[in-house]
């Protein structure tokens, strides 16, 4: 059974706290505050988070394979060791063209 939480003060993998899952996303928060939150996600390929808005930027760091984002329906191609920040209202959108690990970072702020 997969834990809710971290582990505070433990080193842990990134790559390795998320598995992938045929025909779905995963996703697992690691931090979840009021002041943002930090989460994994493991896309098979195929699989898509639709267009939609935040209120505010988020930052996507591609921890496996590669993903396109879309920013204002402009493709971005995001790659292993590399991030692209998605500006706060403005609508985006997640494809995986193959499978792919990202970790989100939203920062609130007013």
């Amino acid at each position: 059974m997969e834990k809710k939480e971290f582990d505070k003060g433990k080193v842990a993998g990134l790559n390795t706290s998320i598995d992938y899952s045929e025909g779905a996303i995963v996703s697992r928060t690691i931090l979840n505050k009021e002041t943002g939150s930090v989460t994994l996600f493991a896309f098979d390929k195929g699989q898509s988070l639709s267009e939609h808005t935040a209120p505010f930027d988020a930052l996507v760091q591609v921890l496996d394979g590669t993903g396109v984002i879309l920013i204002d329906k402009k493709p971005f191609e995001v790659k292993k060791d590399e991030f692209i920040i998605m500006p706060a209202n403005i609508p985006h959108a997640v494809e995986a063209r193959e499978r792919f690990k990202m970790l989100l970072t939203m920062i609130k702020s007013k």
